[in-house]
């Protein structure tokens, strides 16, 4: 999977990823009161513009507003349910009882769930391990696993108080697997290597998520296919300058915007530090 990027992950790099072996992908993190304020950068975040197998990142709160937007809300050809945040670590959106504050909230994150499904949508979960060392010593994201009927659980494998420089603590899949009850569990965080996804496979993940990894080749989904033996014959690998052509190519015939390709022409090919992401 193409995990959401903000800044990054619009219609063009969406289709990018999944011509070259993503089964799924994500917009941008939006608001859901941005939405019911006609906002047209939150909109802009998620356009889609062809059927590119896609679910749309929600920041949410309050059940009374996800039932308003869902309310006039209409599926489209590509649409694969919603995400919700629950891991991103911005102290603002966290002081407003948003993204990874709602780790520790099992109950109200549950009726948000069902409200979705109400409305005849799938609904997924983002999720990091709490917002700082403490919740995770204490486990609370066991507690929205095992407590919580999403039809995907995506877990970064970090709290939100950690940095970019911070390694993921991939041993806590086996017990979220778990805790899961046979909902499927998907890792994410720092995975750019087919050794990586099969010591993830081992602990019973059902799948990946990358970022990074695929801002600087949007191929890397193909090149972990082919090492793993998960496409029915080798696939070629296109080399950067080749998926720059194609980036560009979508970009003009999807009408993406152009700070998305200016930023995707920065980082494309390059290591990404931490002022980059």
């Amino acid at each position: 999977m193409l995990a959401p990027l903000e800044g990054y992950t619009d219609s063009v790099l969406r289709t990018l990823c999944f011509r070259h072996g993503a089964d799924m992908t994500f917009t941008e993190i939006a608001h859901v009161e941005s939405f019911l304020r006609g906002n047209r950068q939150a909109l802009e975040k998620i356009a889609v513009r062809d059927s590119t197998p896609v679910q749309i990142q929600l920041l949410t709160g309050k059940e009374e507003h996800l039932e308003s937007f869902l309310g006039g809300f209409e599926p489209f050809p590509g649409f694969e349910g919603f995400n919700l945040n629950l891991s991103c670590p911005s102290p603002d959106v966290i002081r407003q009882g948003k993204g990874a504050a709602m780790i520790k909230r099992t109950a109200k994150t549950g009726r948000l769930v069902s409200i979705i499904h109400a409305h005849g949508h799938k609904a997924s979960l983002k999720i990091r391990l709490g917002t700082n060392a403490y919740e995770k010593a204490q486990k609370v994201y066991l507690n929205i696993l095992g407590g919580v009927d999403a039809n995907l659980f995506i877990i970064h494998a970090k709290t939100a108080s950690q940095g970019s420089v911070e390694e993921n603590d991939y041993s806590v899949y086996p017990e979220c697997v778990d805790a899961a009850r046979g909902i499927p569990v998907i890792a994410n965080g720092g995975i750019d290597s087919a050794d990586k996804v099969r010591q993830l496979r081992g602990m019973g993940v059902a799948g990946v998520m990358i970022g990074r990894a695929a801002l600087t080749n949007p191929a890397i989904f193909d090149v972990l296919r082919n090492e793993l033996g998960l496409n029915e014959a080798v696939k070629p690998v296109p080399s950067i300058t080749a998926l720059e052509a194609e980036y560009d190519t979508l970009h003009e015939s999807l009408e993406g915007g152009e700070g998305y390709a200016r930023d995707f022409h920065r980082v494309l090919g390059k290591r990404i530090g931490k002022e980059n992401y």
